[in-house]
């Protein structure tokens, strides 16, 4: 869009004092005329830009000349600057194209918000790398490319071919219609249909993925929250089993790969976690705890507690010492 190409245009100029119109079409991308519009426009603006002559000449912002954000207040700047000081690397592969954008949005405040901005967001700690328990956070790992091409078919509104490996089944290619990208608790969700059936696919199990060059079957306009939460509803409201288990935070990975989501998470005194989880059935809970021994504890339900005694029950009669 030009207006985002003119404002391009002025920080080139700010970062560089001087620049060629050569200089600048190739850091635009665009043609040397089209560079020669955009400075007559800027200077009908009544940005100063001028032309110095000679063999190290180009063109100039007048010193002392700042752009700015004339709708952007302290706090706008502190919320923009404060969720860029988390993992912004993580949402949805926009890492490098998130910190030069701070960089615009700090270059372009005016002076005195500009300083107070920036200190006061050294004072907030988004999303630390560990929590208090210096447990680290897992997050998913999406290949860049399959999250670039998921990113394109999205935006473009474009089908999208992802080779999807599901929980216990082999990788298998599916076209899909993308309606858009979540991210929750630094995993990304693409929510799409499929031969118009609702689907909710997680990226760290897309292994590869290719935007397709026919049209998305989707509705033009989209409300990602609303149709987030109805997933999310239907998906909680299905036959799955409520299951309250104690477990040793060092197993907490491992468990929740397993469980279907986690509805409610605390620490306990002594240090183990108490975590609400739902499974698809009885059987699906009482194989997962059984995979994690005495690290973890169901609570409730009793008769997960009583199927899970009496297999430990019977396998330790298996294997009694006979004599």
């Amino acid at each position: 869009m030009r207006a985002d190409r003119l404002i391009s245009l002025v920080l080139l100029l700010r970062r560089h004092d001087r620049l060629t119109a050569d200089a600048l079409a190739r850091e635009l991308q665009v043609s040397t005329r089209t560079v020669l519009r955009d400075i007559e426009a800027l200077s009908a603006a009544g940005v100063p830009v001028y032309a110095e002559r000679g063999r190290h000449g180009g063109f100039a912002l007048l010193p002392g000349f700042r752009t700015e954000f004339t709708g952007l207040n302290h706090d706008e700047a502190l919320a923009l600057l404060a969720a860029g000081s988390g993992r912004g690397e993580h949402v949805f592969g926009l890492g490098q194209a998130l910190a030069s954008a701070l960089r615009k949005v700090l270059d372009a405040l005016p002076e005195g918000h500009r300083a107070t901005a920036s200190d006061a967001a050294r004072r907030f700690l988004v999303e630390p790398e560990t929590d208090l328990l210096s447990r680290r956070p897992v997050t998913d790992d999406v290949p860049g490319s399959a999250m670039i091409e998921v990113r394109r078919a999205v935006l473009a509104g474009r089908r999208l071919r992802i080779h999807y490996a599901a929980t216990g089944r082999p990788p298998q290619w599916r076209t899909v219609d993308p309606i858009g990208l979540v991210t929750v608790r630094d995993r990304v969700y693409l929510l799409a249909t499929r031969s118009g059936e609702d689907r909710t696919y997680r990226l760290s199990r897309v292994l590869a993925a290719e935007e397709l060059p026919e049209a998305a079957q989707r509705p033009d306009r989209v409300d990602l929250d609303r149709i987030w939460r109805e997933r999310s509803a239907r998906f909680l409201g299905g036959d799955h089993i409520t299951v309250l288990v104690r477990v040793d935070p060092a197993r907490r990975e491992e468990l929740l790969d397993t469980a279907v989501s986690v509805r409610a998470e605390e620490p306990e005194p002594d240090g183990q976690l108490r975590l609400e989880l739902t499974f698809q059935d009885a059987r699906h809970a009482e194989w997962a705890l059984w995979q994690l021994g005495t690290d973890a504890e169901a609570l409730t339900p009793h008769a997960l507690r009583i199927s899970l005694r009496d297999r430990a029950a019977a396998l330790a009669a298996r294997y009694e010492d006979p004599a």
